[in-house]
């Protein structure tokens, strides 16, 4: 076990004491759903998150192996270093992995994929999630969600529940008093549970370096091929296609989030390890999700209003 990396002018014995709470308030939260549910699933995208998340369940029930499948929804419009982390990853902790394809859903009429070049199939991801759930019966998703991400995150509970149509509403969601959580859900009904919801990116980094979690080689400093649009560097190539005008140049970047190749950017980095990495989050000012997911900017509402529709 690797020692973690202070934050910026903080104790790191108090920095490992938070970080114990936080995980063992995870696996708490991991076993009673898992307990209280009878067909769970883990979200797993690739990402730091989805693959802290992977970590913990897998803690949560060592020396077993892992109870419950992951699901990945694939796009298609995957960075190559995700899917082949991913799939290596799925080797190495030798866990079930089931893919749902939003390929898949546009050849069957399910979904109708947009057109030009700044479409995306992020938004398309509900639908195929949603036929996943149902196909196989999971009636639990963990997934990687955290309240600092955005604001529609920061007024999710613990547990989301999700009605028969996989919808959210803010105004059904049931109170947590003093940690208690209650998993009862009607036949047809199913529920997200966010166990990492009161970490922050700091302290995703901190698990990261303390546990040697591994990483998709993006998420830290390389030369890549892109183009600036609307104030985000999109990697050039795959689903990416120029613009008249646009001119792709080199530069020295990192990713701080994966999803989606056609709208999610990087930055400009040299951090190339993870002491580098906590540095660099530690002064930011802005969300991994708000400096580098274009489809969070498409409107104030965007993670909402997709939240509605069964998205993640």
């Amino acid at each position: 076990m690797s020692a973690t990396v202070p934050a910026l002018g903080v104790d790191e014995a108090a920095l490992q004491a938070h970080l114990d709470d936080l995980t063992d308030e995870a696996i708490t939260i991991i076993r009673e759903v898992a307990t209280e549910c009878e067909n769970p699933v883990l979200l797993f995208s690739g990402g730091k998150d989805s693959a802290v998340l992977l970590h913990l369940a897998l803690l949560a029930f060592a020396p077993a192996r892992l109870p419950f499948p992951v699901l990945h929804v694939d796009t298609g419009h995957n960075f190559p270093e995700v899917i082949e982390y991913r799939d290596q990853l799925v080797r190495d902790w030798n866990v079930r992995l089931v893919v749902a394809s939003v390929q898949e859903s546009i050849d069957q009429g399910r979904v109708v994929e947009d057109t030009g070049p700044r479409a995306s199939r992020n938004r398309l991801q509900s639908v195929t999630l949603l036929d996943a759930l149902a196909e196989h019966g999971f009636d639990a998703a963990f997934g990687g969600g955290r309240r600092d991400e955005d604001k529609a995150r920061a007024k999710e509970r613990i547990l989301s529940f999700r009605d028969r149509m996989g919808r959210w509403d803010p105004r059904q969601q049931r109170p947590e008093p003093w940690a208690l959580l209650n998993a009862r859900i009607r036949k047809g009904e199913h529920l997200r549970a966010f166990p990492l919801s009161n970490w922050t990116e700091v302290d995703v980094w901190n698990y990261i370096a303390r546990h040697s979690v591994p990483l998709p080689s993006i998420y830290y400093s390389h030369t890549r091929t892109v183009v600036e649009r609307d104030g985000m560097l999109l990697s050039v190539g795959g689903p990416v296609v120029l613009e008249s005008g646009e001119q792709p140049f080199d530069a020295v970047v990192r990713y701080r989030t994966v999803g989606d190749a056609s709208c999610t950017g990087a930055v400009r980095s040299d951090a190339a390890t993870i002491a580098q990495v906590i540095a660099e989050v530690a002064a930011a000012r802005i969300t991994e999700r708000g400096a580098t997911r274009a489809d969070d900017t498409f409107s104030e509402s965007a993670m909402e209003d997709r939240k509605k529709e069964g998205y993640f």
